[in-house]
């Protein structure tokens, strides 16, 4: 059945083109978008091609933004770009990814400490200092360069773990590098961020980093009470299932009596409630979702669904907020993000070797390192009020991570293929 999008996909592109060279706009514009989603569907037809489908709906979303931006920035009188909406989005896109993750990842470090070590030393050093150095070479606005240098000091994301499955890589060593990169996040974002980019726009460390917290390290937070409830035993889900109590009550207590503690808006009390209040949410958001775990458990396979909606989304309004500083730079923005993505592939793979790790596990550290979590990008510029400027990167460079990864991983898992082939001959 996926054949027959392709030959929609085909005469859609067709009579968009009439439609273009006809003048009708709203023909051409709608007929492209349309023939780009077929083509997104109907990819999944082509064995060669069927691992690049989400990287065709990311296409599907960005063109989409480019050409009815009004439309997908506005459903009605609400504005799809609004604080809330992005914050609950970026926390089910990491909420997704986190039920893919396990306990076990965070403590892989003392199976593979000198690689995890090398893999943390690349990814946030090399990254913001080669996103540093673009944004200044090339001159871009202070917000927009600022938004390259976030990219770049934002942890990695699942798109390494599955590039180096693809590649037949390491994948302890990769899942272990995103899970603790992810977890140093709060501080190695804000400060790097400050480092590089204080001068472009005002970077707030301890705000930066409770938003980090909110977006990234408490949806982890319930992916994993999830986990600890699934692996270990009935006792340690008893215990989890009396904190979500006092998690509830705590929750009822401060929407009674909350407004009482007149806190000034901004401060740092007042955000380390707001923490204590999404950290009681994460308690209840975990042991729910186990709770539906337990009555339809194949809901864990399903939740990548989710992360990469929320990607997808990302792109579309992103890319909608910035469409006219796109159509200025858009072109010099891509080559940037070619630029910076390969120097992460290079760079975190040459340090490897010459820290003496053998290549399948280089290999690895150089998706960890050329791959970063370009949903958080988006999400911290959102929560920012930035996502038309500081966001753009994000929106350019996650179509190309995806792109590149795939086309390396595939590389890499050939050539190493060709060779065994060869030896055993």
């Amino acid at each position: 059945m996926l054949k027959y999008f392709l030959w929609l996909a085909l005469i859609l592109f067709l009579f968009s083109g009439f439609g273009y060279f006809q003048e009708m706009d709203s023909i051409w514009k709608t007929g492209l978008i349309v023939a780009f989603s077929s083509l997104s569907i109907g990819v999944g037809h082509l064995k060669v091609l069927r691992g690049y489908q989400y990287t065709f709906w990311i296409i599907t979303s960005f063109c989409a933004g480019i050409l009815h931006p009004d439309f997908f920035l506005h459903v009605g009188s609400f504005d799809m770009r609004n604080k809330w909406l992005i914050l609950i989005i970026i926390q089910l896109v990491m909420f997704g990814m986190g039920t893919q993750m396990s306990i076990k990842d965070f403590i892989g470090i003392r199976k593979s400490g000198r690689g995890v070590a090398i893999g943390l030393l690349g990814h946030f050093t090399i990254m913001p200092l080669t996103g540093f150095l673009i944004a200044r070479t090339f001159g871009f606005e202070p917000e927009i360069a600022a938004g390259i240098i976030l990219i770049g000091s934002c942890s990695s994301g699942l798109a390494s773990n599955v590039m180096t499955y693809i590649a037949k890589g390491d994948l302890v060593l990769s899942v272990t590098v995103t899970a603790i990169s992810t977890l140093a996040a709060p501080i190695m974002t804000p400060f790097l961020m400050k480092l590089f980019a204080g001068t472009l726009v005002e970077v707030h460390f301890f705000n930066m980093m409770i938003e980090i917290i909110k977006i990234v390290l408490v949806p982890l937070s319930a992916a994993m009470i999830h986990d600890v409830m699934k692996t270990y035993g009935v006792s340690v889900q008893r215990k989890i299932k009396y904190s979500s109590v006092v998690a509830l009550l705590w929750l009822i207590f401060l929407l009674v009596v909350g407004d009482s503690f007149a806190l000034e808006a901004g401060s740092s009390s007042a955000l380390l409630m707001e923490i204590s209040e999404f950290i009681a949410g994460a308690i209840l958001v975990g042991v729910g979702y186990h709770y539906i775990y337990t009555k339809y458990p194949k809901i864990d396979e399903h939740m990548p669904l989710f992360s990469m909606f929320g990607i997808i989304y990302f792109t579309l309004v992103t890319t909608a907020a910035g469409r006219d500083n796109l159509i200025q730079i858009g072109f010099l923005l891509f080559f940037a993000s070619i630029l910076h993505n390969g120097a992460g592939y290079f760079f975190g793979y040459w340090l490897s070797r010459f820290s003496g790790l053998d290549v399948k596990k280089s290999q690895t550290i150089a998706f960890e390192v050329g791959l970063q979590n370009g949903g958080m990008a988006s999400g911290l510029a959102g929560s920012m009020g930035k996502l038309a400027t500081l966001g753009l990167a994000s929106a350019v460079f996650s179509p190309w991570m995806n792109i590149s990864g795939s086309l390396l991983a595939n590389y890499w898992r050939k050539r190493d293929e060709r060779k065994v082939s060869v030896t055993s001959t």
